[in-house]
């Protein structure tokens, strides 16, 4: 189905239903754009985590048990 034939089936919508593909087109580009946004930044930082020990010292201590004092 082409872009125009998609816009003709929506024009023939009830204003209600327009409205409900409008909103979840937007959201839908919104997660995508976030979702590139976060692979940026981490493709970004990747080397320096791998390199820097100082940005992943405390996670040595990831494996430890937590104990919380009351």
């Amino acid at each position: 189905m082409s872009t125009t034939e998609i816009i003709k089936e929506i024009q023939a919508l009830p204003v209600e239903s327009r409205w409900t593909i409008i909103e979840q087109t937007l959201r839908s580009i919104k997660e995508a754009g976030n979702q590139n946004l976060l692979q940026e930044a981490a493709e970004s930082l990747y080397q320096d985590y791998r390199t820097d020990k100082e940005l992943t010292a405390f996670t040595d201590l990831d494996l430890e048990g937590f104990y919380e004092t009351r």
